[in-house]
């Protein structure tokens, strides 16, 4: 991933793309899942990603530098998609659309169902957004804390704290469920 990889039209090129999206799709989905809460929201956040790679011209280092660029876009604009006025408008007429029926089952769709029903999950998407992230990048993507602080813009002491009260808020929220589970 060495270099700018467009071609001649100042974009880059399909054979770099679809070596990113094969490399970094699934983080870049997973990230954003986490921070949108919506899979619709993160499906849009990871196309807007990888159009940004696209028209991009910036050049990567390596792997790591790339992946590290796509993760910080990810985060902002998870950002920006909360934030819009179109989105806290949206928000509001779309609160009965997961009642409509679905035309077909999507094998894909059911995986990330099932990651959701998880304990883990389910304690994971309780924490606020600054916990979740550095939870994800650190523990899911294998960054240390030292990256994970360039990614979100904070000092490695900020990303340590985060990752240890997100632990402590999982974990009561884990043994909250668990008790909740024997008395049913």
């Amino acid at each position: 991933m060495r270099g700018r990889k467009q071609n001649a039209t100042g974009r880059r090129s399909a054979d770099f793309m679809r070596r990113a999206m094969d490399l970094h799709g699934g983080t870049v989905y997973l990230v954003a899942l986490s921070q949108t809460r919506s899979h619709a929201d993160a499906q849009d956040v990871s196309q807007d990603v990888f159009l940004r790679l696209f028209t991009s011209d910036t050049e990567f280092s390596n792997d790591e530098h790339l992946r590290a660029w796509l993760l910080r876009v990810t985060i902002n604009r998870s950002h920006e998609l909360h934030r819009s006025p179109w989105r806290r408008c949206m928000a509001l007429s779309d609160e009965g659309i997961d009642l409509l029926p679905s035309s077909e089952p999507d094998p894909a769709d059911a995986a990330v169902d099932a990651l959701e029903q998880s304990p883990v999950w389910i304690a994971l998407k309780a924490l606020p957004e600054r916990l979740r992230t550095v939870v994800l990048l650190h523990y899911v993507e294998a960054y240390p804390t030292e990256t994970i602080a360039r990614i979100v813009g904070c000092p490695a002491a900020t990303v340590r704290t985060r990752l240890y009260r997100a632990r402590a808020q999982m974990r009561r929220r884990l043994e909250s469920m668990e008790t909740e589970g024997r008395h049913e």
